[in-house]
């Protein structure tokens, strides 16, 4: 599988997440972002093609066939938007381990803290609002 532009894959159940994938698609000025949810049809595609383990609990950014997972997917998110946002780069000071450690911690909790939907709300760049619907996985 080719892909043309850069692919967030993210849990589309996750109020954090769909909070984030609104944001990004907001300050993405280019356009450059495709998003898809990992409960979606065409995001199992994504997870089958690419072979990404089926219990991965993160963000996944699949940009030039190279697939970037927690922490540095955040990080490579971030460094192709525009300023300020560039400037999350600088957190690859921080050792991956305690990096991945921080995110691994929100991942774990995000239900709890932040709670879930059984659809996923997406504002495209037309302000439309796109309705996946998904399965609720509890």
């Amino acid at each position: 599988m080719q892909i043309k532009q850069p692919v967030i894959l993210f849990d589309g159940i996750c109020n954090l997440c769909n909070g984030t994938i609104n944001f990004l698609i907001k300050k993405d000025r280019k356009k450059q972002f495709r998003f898809v949810a990992l409960q979606s049809e065409e995001g199992k595609k994504f997870v089958q093609n690419f072979k990404i383990p089926s219990e991965t609990d993160s963000v996944i950014l699949i940009k030039q066939n190279l697939i970037y997972f927690e922490s540095e997917a955040i990080i490579e998110i971030a460094t192709m938007l525009s300023y300020p946002w560039k400037f999350v780069n600088f957190a690859k000071i921080i050792p991956k381990i305690i990096r991945d450690g921080v995110y691994r911690s929100i991942a774990k909790n995000r239900y709890k803290w932040f709670g879930k939907t059984n659809s996923c709300y997406i504002r495209n760049e037309e302000n439309k609002m796109i309705i996946n619907e998904e399965q609720r996985t509890d």
